[in-house]
């Protein structure tokens, strides 16, 4: 490996480290704050039962008891999210909900961070692409009292005009930084070449464009149009007796509009420009995407895309690490994404390297897409992969939070919140034979985007 290679290598290390302390910081700052709310659940708990009750209004409720610790996590989540924005209004699902967490007709946004506060926990929220999330962790013995504060923010919100304008600033900001770093407007070109007029082509934050537009009566009627019992889903894991969660929960959320939010544009078909696009933008690393539009979650291909995506950018032993890190040292770093979407998804190769060797790496990398569609996988690397994938996802699923949230998620995607109970045993049934089929099948056609300096 050249000297400058070396260097670029010590430097993707020391990000990692520091990405690594930070995120590291952040899971220890969110157990102390949520009175350990982020302590690890044992196996047992995360494969207990959940109560599910459909309320008379069409909320769902899932309760899952874990009384492993005096702790409670609570997430709510609507069906809402870019799939369901336009150019328009791209972005006005994330706007809302953290102007929602501003303010409630009882409630200033001191008095909610307060009320979390004396909770011995926190509430936050966000929005993706399926599905917008409220959010909040407590100590069990103050579950009541979480989920009261929560109905309130989702029911009744002010939306105070000068949180609507201090929440637009911030989103405005997180869309120029888009801009100005590389992995984010790479995706950002990718999602844009993949899926067309799809909704699924704008980034959750939105366009400056919609968001500098959106006002508060524009909020309030998108409110008034997603959050109704049809498309809420309310999910409770910790220290708690679910019947007693389920009764109070008909109490709070009885009072959501009966129905759910008409029309969905996130089934279409898009139609991938396949083609190779270069964004120049001065940098140290150029990052190289190959991207190909993948199946949904409830398409029978999901677990075996699952599998091939780990086979090829799976952790360390994944091929694209071992090939074009390890072997040719070409990248300082380089992985495979195939994120879970109720339309269709995509399945992502990436990688980082010094300019001088983007041209070699994205000839290697192609070279390895097109060998596991040529040849099946060993018995050895297709038990690699699904130990990779299974781990990771357990990992996941280790605290009250994320139990909470992968019920409500699966749920709200609509293959039900016991998903992933079904999802080991689907990719468990993965053969080396399924992994190359769905190679060939999706990974035929790519659509390729690299942002970084000039060629040399």
């Amino acid at each position: 490996m050249s000297d400058r290679a070396q260097k670029g290598d010590a430097m993707g290390r020391a990000r990692s480290r520091a990405l690594a302390l930070v995120v590291a910081a952040a899971a220890l700052g969110g157990a102390l704050l949520a009175g350990h709310a982020a302590r690890p659940v044992p196996a047992a708990a995360q494969d207990a039962s959940v109560l599910k009750t459909r309320l008379s209004n069409g909320v769902t409720v899932l309760v899952r008891e874990n009384h492993a610790s005096p702790v409670v996590a609570v997430s709510l989540f609507v069906r809402m999210g870019t799939g369901w924005e336009t150019e328009g209004d791209s972005g006005i699902g994330n706007l809302l909900q953290q102007v929602m967490i501003k303010g409630t007709q009882t409630r200033s946004a001191v008095a909610i961070a307060e009320a979390a506060d004396d909770f011995g926990g926190s509430v936050s929220a966000s929005a993706d692409v399926d599905s917008c999330e409220i959010r909040g962790a407590a100590l069990a013995r103050r579950w009541r009292d979480l989920v009261e504060l929560i109905a309130d923010i989702a029911l009744r919100p002010s939306l105070p005009a000068d949180e609507v304008e201090a929440e637009r600033r911030v989103a405005l900001r997180s869309i120029r930084n888009r801009q100005d770093q590389a992995f984010p407007l790479a995706m950002d070109t990718l999602s844009a070449r993949l899926y067309g007029p799809h909704p699924y082509a704008r980034p959750s934050v939105g366009r400056a464009e919609a968001v500098e537009r959106i006002d508060r009566d524009a909020l309030r009627a998108h409110f008034e149009r997603f959050y109704r019992g049809g498309g809420l889903i309310l999910s409770v894991s910790g220290d708690v007796v679910a019947a007693q969660v389920t009764e109070e929960a008909a109490r709070l959320f009885g009072a959501a509009p009966v129905g759910a939010a008409e029309g969905d544009p996130r089934s279409s078909t898009p139609v991938a420009a396949r083609d190779r696009v270069a964004v120049v933008r001065q940098s140290a690393q150029t990052q190289v995407l190959i991207g190909f539009l993948a199946p949904p979650v409830a398409h029978p291909d999901y677990a075996p895309v699952k599998v091939l995506s780990a086979a090829l950018g799976g952790g360390m032993a994944g091929r694209l690490f071992t090939e074009l890190r390890d072997k040719q040292g070409l990248a300082y770093s380089t992985s495979a994404i195939y994120p879970t979407r109720v339309g269709p998804s995509f399945l992502l190769a990436q990688f980082g390297t010094a300019p001088t060797n983007a041209q070699r790496a994205e000839e290697a990398m192609s070279r390895e897409i097109d060998r596991i569609r040529r040849e099946p996988v060993g018995e050895a690397e297709l038990a690699r992969a699904k130990t990779y994938l299974m781990g990771q996802f357990a990992l996941d699923r280790r605290t009250n939070a994320r139990l909470a949230w992968y019920a409500a998620f699966f749920e709200a995607a609509g293959v039900g919140h016991d998903f992933p109970e079904r999802y080991g045993r689907m990719v468990e049934a993965v053969t080396a034979a399924d992994v190359q089929r769905v190679a060939a099948v999706y990974l035929a056609s790519p659509t390729i985007v690299s942002v970084g300096p000039p060629a040399p």
